[in-house]
């Protein structure tokens, strides 16, 4: 059984509710058929019925089992408007631009629905930014409760692949935070371990990456990830965690016990950490594109509920993977 089918079946077995507020978007149309008929969630559409259920007809596609809300007509909507309006109140939100909000922007409107406990959970991002998709998220749903940073990772599925858990790999910060520094590295770590082992089942070994291995270059930015390793070590004292590390010393065996002898994450790492977004971005799309890796995500870990951004380049396959992860966060986050 491949990873994403363990990945299907633990979300079948509790089974969660998740929002899809992108329905002018087909390939959200195509993903809901999908996950209908394997079962994976129940669904909640977010627009015009009469719309969206057109341009599922159009496409041969069946949402019959979908909820479908029309922010403009669903009981519920005035509800969300007053909440919105005491979440925000000390940033001067009024009544009339709590309903402009929610009425036009359906992002704003699936978090509200998570935020009241209306579903669990939200996909987002196949037609829009990951800053459109976290901003309403941070305003409304706010960090979990012990998070210091919201961040974003992609759970890499490598195949083939003798290294890491059997192929399977955290990349973060690879979504999300631009230029963490050591504090937030540290905080990127910890999160990021805790998403591998609800994730991949596995025991996360945690490695900090830069393009030095154990003091083999001299500069800033290798001190930045120096640093960050010392504080993560210090609040993590139960991880698996070391660097900094060249990512061949931190994957491959025969490398890591070549530069950094006496290391217990040296040549063993799943969990990778990148010293920024630049190095984090490139090097998921390298293993997603030179290796053929799945890559799911960006997965977000630090908000109080679990909503996900998805990549605009993403397929409907994409969509259903993300909502079968965000389904397996869910059953934790409960």
């Amino acid at each position: 059984m491949g990873f994403m089918d363990v990945i299907k079946s633990r979300a079948k077995a509790d089974i969660k509710t998740i929002v899809l507020p992108e329905t002018e978007d087909m390939r959200t149309i195509e993903a809901a058929d999908k996950i209908l008929k394997e079962g994976i969630a129940k669904l909640i559409l977010i627009g015009n019925e009469e719309k969206v259920k057109k341009a599922a007809a159009d496409g041969g596609f069946d949402i019959s089992g979908a909820a479908i809300v029309d922010p403009e007509v669903y009981e519920k909507t005035p509800a969300y408007i007053d909440k919105l309006v005491e979440l925000r109140q000390k940033k001067g939100m009024t009544p009339e631009q709590a309903k402009e909000i929610l009425l036009n922007q359906y992002l704003y409107y699936g978090v509200m629905m998570v935020k009241m406990g209306d579903a669990d959970g939200m996909v987002s991002g196949a037609c829009h930014s990951t800053a459109d998709t976290l901003r309403p998220c941070l305003q409304i749903l706010k960090t979990k409760p012990g998070t210091k940073l919201v961040s974003a990772f992609f759970l890499i599925i490598v195949p083939d692949c003798e290294y890491g858990a059997n192929g399977a790999f955290i990349f973060a910060d690879s979504g999300l935070n631009q230029n963490p520094n050591p504090e937030e590295l540290a905080a990127i770590a910890g999160s990021s371990a805790e998403s591998f082992e609800l994730l991949v089942q596995e025991k996360p070994i945690v490695a900090m990456l830069s393009h030095s291995t154990k003091g083999s270059a001299k500069h800033a930015d290798v001190d930045k990830v120096l640093e960050a390793t010392r504080i993560a070590k210090e609040q993590y004292p139960d991880l698996m965690l070391d660097g900094e590390f060249q990512l061949d010393a931190a994957i491959v065996p025969s490398v890591g016990a070549s530069k950094a002898p006496g290391s217990p994450v040296a040549g063993k790492a799943n969990v990778l950490i990148f010293p920024d977004l630049d190095a984090g971005n490139i090097g998921y799309k390298l293993a997603q594109r030179l290796a053929k890796a799945e890559a799911y995500g960006p997965v977000t870990q630090g908000i109080a509920a679990p909503v996900n951004d998805l990549s605009r380049g993403c397929s409907a396959d994409d969509i259903v993977g993300v909502v079968a992860i965000t389904s397996v966060q869910c059953q934790a986050s409960k």
